[in-house]
């Protein structure tokens, strides 16, 4: 071969190796550059030890648990508040609309689990089914049961059990999925999460769940469809109102041992006249509550109502009145004109809002009594005042907050220290029947306040 035909070769040479490498070069780059694209992709966000990761792995958890729940047609709505949260603040809104690559900004928080609602008269349960189901998908499942209180009577103590709590796990993480049921009051109600002795209680970190602390009761949430961080999820449609439910949801049973025992001891009064104030005195509290829901005035059962309930889970016959207590800081001048416009006319008021208020109003042979609280620091107090002499009365009770109840198939608030509340008003021996009863010297935490000047009488002393 001529030293020109081997230079040839040579260069021919050179140039096929030096193209081999520029495009060994850039596969390698495209290589490096697909896997860091896939670091980031939801679906390949694998760690080294093969799991997903961050909010990639939560991501891949929803969409998980959303294709159980379209496959089951779950009735299922997004209750996690720090997602729902996250909706209220238009920045992140924003930022949300301006992302063009794949993100989780809702549904993904700092948080390793996500919580929704499964509204549960609308669910066909199918444990065996679900279970498999969730399995197929990678899933963990953990259930809950509990007692349903819908069934629980002073004529039967042996409730079933029903599904409470869900919890689904995937890679540590979760998605909480509490069982809501309508009660007769027409709201909706989760139970506790309490765990047997023989549950995992390393499967997650109870204690940093929203839900389950206590049984909690919320007004039935209208739900829109919506799409979060590419998921098709509900949501309340008012959640700011479902967030303020959430923040004072804690709902207490009606003690139905206790008030067995009680009609053991002093059976109940089935006397026509008992029946009857019994349900006019029911009329008087629904529409009551009704008036004051309108007007946004939150209220709770207060003296021989809240002792009824508490005591024996019903209204005390021989009472002669629906009593209410009202925070002072929640007074509304129209509250008297929406009773009046009710049919509910006024039929005294004593004090005024920075002393002693009192409302009452006569129903259908049923008197409706409204106590004001005044806050004193370690103390809480409403007053009283006797007409015909002027003088002033003060009732004094431990402070207090408000739980949910449900009384004659109404949710109320009473006080969640009921005992507490009871016994300062009743004393001891709250549990006896006194049929015998003077408001002004009768009750355990009484005192004497001094007297309403007479020129004021006018004025703080109106009876019609």
């Amino acid at each position: 071969m001529s030293a020109a035909g081997l230079m040839a070769r040579i260069n021919r040479t050179f140039v096929l190796t030096l193209l081999i490498a520029a495009s060994s070069i850039f596969l390698l780059f495209q290589l490096f550059n697909y896997r860091q694209y896939s670091s980031k992709n939801v679906l390949n966000a694998l760690n080294s030890k093969g799991y997903l990761s961050g909010k990639e792995a939560h991501w891949h958890l929803l969409k998980k648990f959303l294709g159980l729940v379209h496959r089951f047609k779950l009735p299922v709505f997004l209750v996690d508040t720090v997602s729902l949260n996250l909706l209220s603040q238009d920045a992140v809104l924003y930022r949300d609309s301006q992302l063009k690559e794949p993100h989780c900004s809702f549904l993904c928080t700092h948080r390793d689990f996500t919580t929704f609602a499964l509204l549960g008269n609308l669910w066909k349960y199918d444990q065996a089914a679900l279970l498999d189901a969730a399995a197929e998908r990678g899933l963990e499942l953990l259930e809950i049961h509990g007692k349903d209180p819908r069934l629980n009577s002073m004529d039967d103590l042996t409730a079933k059990e029903i599904p409470l709590h869900f919890l689904f796990r995937f890679n540590s993480r979760l998605v909480h999925v509490v069982v809501l049921y309508e009660r007769s009051g027409k709201y909706l109600w989760h139970g506790p999460l309490r765990l047997k002795d023989s549950m995992d209680r390393t499967f997650a970190t109870f204690g940093k769940l929203d839900f389950g602390h206590h049984a909690g009761a919320y007004d039935r949430p209208e739900l829109i469809l919506t799409t979060l961080d590419g998921l098709d999820v509900r949501i309340p449609k008012n959640y700011t109102r479902f967030l303020h439910e959430h923040s004072s949801s804690r709902f207490l049973e009606c003690r139905c041992r206790e008030a067995k025992a009680f009609y053991q001891l002093y059976p109940e009064d089935t006397s026509t006249e008992a029946m009857d104030f019994r349900m006019r005195a029911k009329s008087l509290l629904h529409l009551a509550s009704k008036v004051l829901s309108e007007l946004g005035v939150p209220f709770w059962l207060s003296s021989g109502t809240c002792l009824g309930w508490y005591r024996q889970c019903n209204i005390i016959p021989y009472s002669k009145d629906v009593d209410l207590g009202i925070w002072i800081k929640d007074y509304r001048q129209d509250i008297t004109q929406a009773f009046q416009k009710a049919g509910l006319p006024l039929k005294h008021k004593f004090g005024k809002v920075d002393d002693s208020l009192e409302l009452s109003f006569q129903g259908n042979d049923v008197k409706l009594d409204i106590f004001f609280f005044y806050d004193e620091g370690d103390i809480v107090w409403n007053g009283g005042t006797q007409a015909k002499s002027g003088k002033k009365f003060k009732y004094v009770f431990p402070r207090f907050s408000l739980c949910w109840t449900e009384l004659l198939e109404l949710k109320v608030r009473v006080p969640c220290e009921t005992e507490d509340y009871v016994m300062a008003n009743y004393g001891p021996n709250w549990n006896v029947p006194v049929k015998t009863w003077d408001w002004k010297t009768s009750p355990f935490n009484v005192q004497e306040n001094g007297v309403w000047p007479v020129r004021e009488w006018d004025e703080l002393i109106q009876v019609y």
